[in-house]
Order: structure tokens, then C-alpha cells, then sequence
């Protein structure tokens, strides 16, 4: 593609290991850009990606190369329009702001204890496996009343989804193991339903989706809530702990804690792109985008705009904004527990900072974000006492 020579440059290791540099010249230079790499134009400005998100008409995930669905079929992730509408709905009810609260509050209160006990006597830990995994996948799992599955194995299952996508945006094959752990999800799915728990929304949900249809969504819902909250822990915590001044704040005053969670979001979100597809010719900023292209919009990228926000690479606890981030993306597909994995982080950070005495990162494992499409630490040493 002629007349954008940083997208061609740019690499997808590049983009998977430090890519802030990168994207900060894409966004200053090609605001849209076409990059080899992803054989597809990169968005990188946050008002144009507002604009694709908000589109779905002309901006759409409802295509065959979409990475999700090739692993675990249609859903709401991977439908637009009233089709999105029949599989998103019979989910939204418990993801709401409020029934967020009263429905989840204490049992993410009681996990977080309980990891946070197992840990203590120890003085150091991995805290992505060890802590951040653990309780995001108990939260989800009581969130969709997903029965006979436990945390070692949902984990599992969660590890070969995640990599299978992975490897589809990246472009490589995809071995068996993405397909097979979908396959034990779905058993489970079934499994959950057959046995009709009231509180299931799984067998709520029955009622109104086919059950193949049920078992892509649970996969969605599954995937999104562990991957967002896992990150979301690993990356906040990761930031407090290299910025001690920003953490004393916090420690003083722990009504900035919720800044502080958003100002990580903003700066490493989770999910570090979002792909669409262009249903017809367009132009979008300097770009000529043509039916059928993959439109790939940086969230990581959007959210360091200067023109939004001031010294984008700064972490502030009181940054003004913040909550202006996208790391949960935006229009029809906004993340439906975004409530939900704002409260696991609040409760969790707050639990850690509060009995885990100068917790502090362990400097014989540093570490770093890490990642194209999915964005946190490989692992979190951390020591305390």
C-alpha cells in the first residue's frame, strides 16, 4: 500500500513487545494506517476510533475472518444489529451497575480474602497465577452459575482460547487445542443447563438462545471476564508498584484508587486492539478504506492521545479524564461486565495493599506488558514484609 511508510515499517513484534513509540508516530503521521503486518489499516487517533466503533454498519465484526467466532462460533462478540441484540440481551440483567454490586460485592469480597490469606504467610508470589487468574475466573464462574468446573481447569480451557485467537490475529495456524478446550466449555455449557439451576444464567439464558448459541456466548462472556480482570489487577498493580509516589497517594487516600485503576486501563489496556470489517468504500481520515478490509482499531493507541490526554505517558493517579479510556472499547459492543471488572479490581487492589505490608515488585524477575491483542504482564513477582 503506497503512502504510508511507518505502517510499513512497523512489526508485529513491534507492536507485541513496546509499541507506544511506534504508536505515537502512526497517530501523529498516519492516523490510519495500512500495515503489512496486520494486512489490514491500524486506527491509532482516538476520534477516528470512536468513529469506527460507533459504525456498525459500515465498521462491522459480523465477518467469517473474524478471530472469536472462528474458535467458538457466532455471538454477540461477532454479530451486529439485531442478531447482536438476540444474543447480548438475555446476559445484560446481572451486569448492570447496581445488580453488579448486590449480586457480587461479597463474594468478591470472601475470594479475595481467601486468596490474599493463602498467600500471606509466604512473603512472595507470582501474583498473576497465584492471585489475579484464580479470582477472575471464580468471579466468572458464579457470575454465569457454571457448575462441576473448577478453577485449574476453567483456567485451562481459558489459556488455549486465548492463545488460538491469538494465533489467528498474528496469522499463524492454530492448532487443535483452542478447538478442543471450546469443545470441554460447551460440555460443561451443557452440562450447566441440563441440571437447570435457577441462579444459572447459563439455564436462564437457555430459555431464550439455542444452546449451541448459549455456549458461544458463556464463551465470550468467559474469555472477556477473565482476560479484562486479570490484566486489569496485573497492570494496575504493575503501575502502582513502578510509580511509589502515585502509590503512596493511593495508600493515603483510597478514594483515588478507582483513578488510578481507569489511568492503568488507559495506559495498558487489556485488550489492545479491536478488529471491524469495512462493509463498503470509504475514506477515514487520510485513508481510502475499500469493502472488506480489516479496519484494527488501536485502543492502546487512542488511549495516549495527546489531544485528549495531556503528557499521554504519564501515570497519574489524578488525572482528570482518565475515565474517557477505551480499554472497554465503545459503541453496540461496549464490554458488558465492564462494571463488574471495575469492582474485582477495586476490592482486589484494595486488598492486597491493605495486609500485604511494603508490597513491592521483586526485582530478580522484572517485568513488563507483553502482547499484540492481549496486553499484561507474564508474570507479576512481587514481594512483601
Amino acid at each position: 500500500m503506497i503512502g504510508f511508510p511507518l505502517g510499513a515499517a512497523t512489526t508485529s513484534a513491534e507492536l507485541a513487545g513496546d509499541p507506544h513509540p511506534r504508536l505515537a508516530e502512526l497517530r501523529a503521521h498516519e492516523p490510519v494506517s495500512w500495515l503489512p503486518a496486520l494486512n489490514g489499516w491500524l486506527v491509532t487517533r482516538r476520534d477516528l476510533a470512536l468513529d469506527v466503533m460507533r459504525d456498525a454498519e459500515t465498521f462491522t465484526v459480523d465477518d467469517p475472518r473474524f478471530s472469536t467466532a472462528r474458535i467458538v462460533g457466532p455471538s454477540m462478540l461477532s454479530l451486529d444489529g439485531d442478531e447482536h441484540t438476540r444474543h447480548r440481551e438475555p446476559f445484560t440483567a446481572p451486569f448492570r451497575p447496581r445488580e453488579v454490586r448486590a449480586g457480587f460485592a461479597e463474594f468478591i469480597e470472601g475470594e479475595t480474602d481467601r486468596l490474599v490469606t493463602g498467600l500471606e504467610p509466604a512473603g512472595a508470589a507470582e501474583l498473576r497465577r497465584a492471585f489475579a487468574g484464580p479470582l477472575a475466573v471464580a468471579v466468572v464462574t458464579e457470575a454465569l452459575g457454571l457448575v462441576d468446573a473448577g478453577t485449574d481447569t476453567v483456567l485451562a480451557w481459558y489459556d488455549a482460547i486465548v492463545r488460538s485467537v491469538s494465533d489467528i490475529t498474528e496469522g499463524r495456524a492454530v492448532g487443535p487445542a483452542g478447538p478442543e478446550a471450546y469443545a470441554h466449555l460447551r460440555r460443561a455449557v451443557e452440562a450447566t443447563v441440563a441440571k437447570g439451576a435457577e441462579s444459572s444464567l447459563l439455564a436462564s439464558a437457555a430459555g431464550r438462545l439455542a444452546l449451541p448459541e448459549v455456549a458461544s456466548n458463556a464463551a465470550v462472556l468467559m474469555f472477556g471476564g477473565i482476560e479484562t480482570t486479570e490484566a486489569m489487577i496485573a497492570n494496575a498493580l504493575l503501575h502502582l508498584l513502578r510509580h511509589p509516589d502515585q502509590l503512596a497517594l493511593v495508600q493515603a487516600d483510597f478514594t483515588l484508587l478507582d483513578g488510578a485503576i481507569e489511568e492503568s486501563l488507559r495506559l495498558e489496556p487489556g485488550a489492545a486492539v479491536v478488529d471491524r470489517y469495512a462493509t463498503r468504500d470509504l475514506t477515514l481520515g487520510p485513508a481510502a478504506i475499500r469493502r472488506g478490509d480489516l479496519v484494527t482499531v488501536s485502543l492502546t493507541g487512542a488511549n495516549r492521545d495527546p489531544a485528549v490526554f495531556p503528557d499521554p505517558d504519564r501515570f497519574d493517579v489524578r488525572r482528570p479524564n482518565a475515565r474517557l479510556q477505551l480499554a472497554f472499547a465503545h459503541g453496540p459492543h461496549y464490554c458488558l461486565a465492564a462494571h463488574l471488572a471495575r469492582l474485582e479490581t477495586r476490592i482486589a487492589l484494595r486488598h492486597l495493599l491493605d495486609r500485604l505490608p511494603a508490597l513491592r515488585l521483586d526485582p530478580d524477575h522484572p517485568t513488563a506488558p507483553h502482547g499484540l491483542v492481549f496486553r499484561k504482564p507474564p508474570t507479576l513477582h512481587v514481594l512483601w514484609g
